[in-house]
């Protein structure tokens, strides 16, 4: 088995924001936190642009670990990179090392203090008790100890977004690029019709 992996295929993506409601509704996240977002690129100029759907990509020399003064950070077996929010102390220096602006930070009081760091957690709850009320309310839902794929990729309409197996993930974007052009094993029925010829 390999690392625990997300993977947005550009060329499906619709930037439909499914999946960031998805997540936001699964876990119950507060106003103000988005532990998954839609990015587009060279938005308004036709034919340039595309979509990708962005979250803690889970990496596997993670630098909001190596920077974390409180090392609330941890890596689990399974590659998924998840923290203690009984250690953060809200420095935000996660929030500077990450690529991908993952780490989250909820704004308190009248001049924006700082909170507890929150992020994406592929779905895999955190240090509480495996479904306990504690892990629900402070990391979300656990889905997978009931091996569910994260919410946000099993509610891709497109399946642009794909998470799980990297070994998997690598198998079917393999698949995705021999089959491209060649009918609806690259695209959904009637996507050519609906979004024009690509």
């Amino acid at each position: 088995m390999g690392r625990m992996k997300f993977y947005c295929d550009e060329g499906r993506c619709i930037s439909c924001n499914g999946c960031v409601v998805a997540c936001k509704e699964a876990h119950e996240i507060p106003v103000g936190i988005n532990r998954r977002r839609v990015v587009t690129i060279n938005e308004g100029i036709v034919g340039e642009e595309m979509s990708l759907s962005v979250a803690c990509m889970h990496c596997s020399d993670a630098p909001c670990q190596k920077i974390c003064p409180a090392d609330c950070f941890y890596i689990r077996a399974d590659g998924v990179v998840l923290h203690d929010k009984k250690k953060c102390i809200g420095c935000s220096y996660c929030l500077f090392a990450c690529p991908f602006g993952a780490p989250q930070f909820p704004k308190n009081g009248a001049f924006g203090t700082k909170g507890k760091m929150d992020k994406c957690t592929f779905c895999s709850g955190g240090p509480e008790e495996t479904h306990s009320e504690l892990e629900f309310e402070t990391y979300g839902q656990n889905r997978m100890a009931e091996g569910k794929p994260p919410m946000c990729a099993s509610m891709c309409s497109t399946k642009a977004l794909l998470a799980g197996d990297s070994d998997e993930i690598s198998n079917i974007f393999l698949s995705r690029v021999v089959s491209k052009g060649k009918g609806t094993h690259s695209a959904p029925p009637l996507w050519g019709q609906v979004y024009g010829d690509k």
